[in-house]
């Protein structure tokens, strides 16, 4: 199936910004350096960073920091903890609220940034609203440019409002994420489907009443153990609930806790069973780290309504237009193969896959592969647009072959929705068995994707220097 390029395609490989395996990898670290060297010099981040204080638009988020212990060779592990208050006209509950959460979770981190940002409005909604999640972008990447932060363990955590702020943020930029952490926070009908590669640990009391706190935090947990069972690879969860507590607990203590040992026998039938556990917030987020580039993506789009104010329009290596806000995009890699597997693209062939080296061999051609009704015709691989390069040489790069009599059948999971708005899984997939297409695209790595990418994200790992379009 594969052609070789052209002699156009060929001569470009050698011009302007087109890179090779070796050259792509120093040229990303090189521009990584130059991005920190550029951050750093700028008068407006240095003072974002000396005050302590970041605005977008009409609002600042304030925020508490402090430095525990020395980094390691990757740099500090990040613990970015969410106070309690919310709906708090004039501010008072929600300042004394942030002060007290500059103290809550310290003392469990031994090593590493200890971070409470104050929420921008005094709404219920104060850690998510929508200036809020450029604001956090700010924020990691300040830390990891300036105090030299390690991107792959930054952790979100909260208790009260700040626990709905978990809810509210982690499946927003769960990319960004490597654990989360909600405490005695309602998840106000919230998906989590996008939780799939980030793990998270829910809490609350038995007897906290308040918007049903205490069950909706045990119906979240079967929501959690229904995606787990659709997709076993992936939704680390954990829940406890704390015996015969209120609104309030230890999750930052040092000695165990006593918690249900059955969440769902209690809530079906009220009975109560006991267990000690380790509950302390911290001991459940340092155990993970983050994997910037999985092999398979779930991503559900109506998330990004919420948080349509930031820049970004990726999701780890998936990018889709900001104006989107429907469906879900489901992609595999297979390194063996060297093929990108659509399982499910509801974008109408908008999406798009970002590559680097460390993802396929970016030197031999790779087959995409999809079930024939998500395959749109007249896609190119390498626009313009994306390469830097003249339309002529980007269509001379890519050749396209498409199967149509491919035999292989891509199983596709089945989904339902129940009342609260989570999905679930069960009966016959939508399209259980489905007749596929594929085309082969030779990969031109360029540097202005990988400067684009960069930009985007501010995040070394997020770094690529191909696009290819599905």
């Amino acid at each position: 199936m594969t052609e070789m390029m052209d002699s156009e395609s060929e001569s470009n490989r050698s011009g302007g910004d087109i890179l090779n395996s070796e050259n792509a990898g120093k040229f990303s670290l090189k521009a990584w350096e130059r991005y920190c060297e550029e951050v750093r010099s700028d008068a407006a981040r240095r003072r974002e960073v000396s005050e302590r204080c970041m605005t977008f638009g009409t609002v600042s988020m304030r925020y508490g920091m402090k430095i525990i212990g020395e980094p390691d060779e990757h740099g500090y592990p990040v613990y970015i903890a969410l106070h309690g208050g919310g709906n708090d006209p004039g501010g008072r509950v929600n300042d004394q609220q942030w002060r007290h959460m500059g103290v809550y979770y310290k003392d469990s981190v031994k090593n590493g940034i200890y971070v409470n940002p104050r929420g921008v409005r005094d709404t219920w909604d104060t850690h998510a609203n929508p200036e809020s999640f450029p604001l956090y972008d700010r924020l990691i990447e300040n830390l990891a440019v300036f105090y030299g932060a390690d991107l792959n363990r930054v952790y979100l955590m909260g208790f009260s409002a700040g626990g709905d702020g978990v809810y509210l943020v982690g499946p927003r930029m769960a990319d960004r994420f490597a654990a989360l952490h909600m405490s005695a926070g309602h998840p106000n009908h919230g998906s989590l489907v996008n939780l799939y590669h980030t793990p998270i640990q829910l809490q609350v009391g038995m007897n906290d009443f308040a918007y049903n706190r205490n069950q909706e935090t045990v119906r979240y947990e079967q929501y959690l153990d229904r995606l787990q069972r659709r997709d076993p690879d992936g939704y680390i969860h954990n829940v406890y609930v704390h015996v015969d507590k209120p609104h309030n607990f230890r999750d930052n203590a040092a000695e165990p806790q006593t918690v249900l040992a059955d969440n769902t026998v209690w809530l079906s039938c009220g009975q109560v069973t006991r267990r000690s556990v380790d509950s302390n917030a911290v001991h459940f987020l340092e155990q993970f780290t983050r994997n910037p580039l999985p092999m398979r993506l779930i991503w559900e789009l109506k998330n990004r309504k919420r948080a349509k104010m930031r820049a970004c329009e990726s999701f780890y290596w998936l990018r889709v237009p900001k104006e989107i806000t429907t469906g879900k995009v489901i992609v595999r890699l297979c390194r063996e193969e060297n093929r990108i597997v659509v399982e499910r693209d509801d974008t109408q062939g908008r999406a798009q896959v970002l590559l680097n080296d460390d993802m396929l061999d970016l030197d031999r051609p790779v087959t995409i592969v999809y079930p024939e009704k998500t395959r749109k015709a007249g896609r190119t691989a390498l626009s313009a647009e994306t390469t830097g390069m003249s339309r002529q040489s980007a269509r001379a790069a890519e050749k396209v072959l498409t199967s149509a009599e491919a035999t292989e059948k891509i199983p596709l999971p089945a989904e339902t929705t129940t009342k609260d708005g989570a999905e679930k899984s069960g009966g016959d997939a939508i399209i259980r068995h489905a007749d596929i297409t594929s085309r082969t695209v030779q990969c031109i790595r360029s540097e202005k994707m990988i400067l684009e990418t960069l930009r985007e994200r501010g995040d070394r790992n997020f770094m690529f220097s191909v696009c290819i379009d599905l």
